[in-house]
């Protein structure tokens, strides 16, 4: 009768031994090697990334205080030359005060301001020399004197009070040597061809 080899049985973590005889049938691998190399370029990997993880801050806080420390010294720079500024700012209007002179002022600015001149008369018409003699009106201003007078557009103007008009500029200068407010007598002759005496009361423009 064949009598079958009893194995002890492997305690946990362990594998068995590997049979006699070549058998591999019911062979287990074993545990990976342990490399400790592996675990210390790891561990010196990641020291290295933490440094300069470390470094770089120190550099960026670095920086930052730098600029703050230049920006704070540039406007304390900048207040300065402010105040410089305003200081002469303030002095130079009370220097040229101090040299003002305080006699009379005679200057151009300070001369007698001109008489306005007077006020001149019209009848409130305009007028273009007539074909032949006088100033014939071509437009009337509504309301005017010569529009209350009773002068229309193609009436020729032949007398201003005792002056003959014989252009439309003889009729200005009538007009303006009459007093505003005087009543003046013009002879006119229609476009029909009759004559008619108006009498127009001469205003100034305000």
């Amino acid at each position: 009768m064949e009598q079958t080899a009893l194995r002890p049985k492997p305690l946990p973590g362990q594998e068995p031994p590997a049979p006699c005889g070549g058998d591999t049938g019911t062979s287990r691998p074993g545990p990976p090697p342990h490399r400790p190399h592996a675990a210390r370029r790891r561990g010196r990997r990641l020291t290295t990334l933490l440094l300069g993880l470390l470094a770089g801050v120190v550099l960026v806080l670095t920086g930052v205080g730098l600029g703050t420390v230049g920006a704070t010294v540039i406007g304390m720079s900048r207040l300065a030359e402010f105040q410089r500024q305003a200081a002469a700012a303030q002095a130079a209007p009370a220097t040229g005060a101090a040299d003002a002179p305080t006699g009379p002022r005679t200057g151009p600015a300070h001369a007698a301001a001109p008489a306005p001149a007077p006020a001149r008369a019209t009848l409130g018409v305009e007028a273009v020399d007539a074909y032949k003699a006088g100033a014939k009106v071509v437009a009337v201003h509504v309301p005017g004197p010569g529009y209350t007078a009773g002068l229309v557009r193609g009436d020729v103007v032949l007398w201003c009070g005792r002056t003959r008009v014989e252009t439309a500029a003889d009729l200005a200068r009538a007009v303006a040597g009459a007093s505003p407010g005087r009543k003046v007598t013009l002879t006119v002759r229609h476009r029909s061809g009759g004559y008619q005496q108006l009498v127009a009361v001469p205003g100034v423009v305000t």
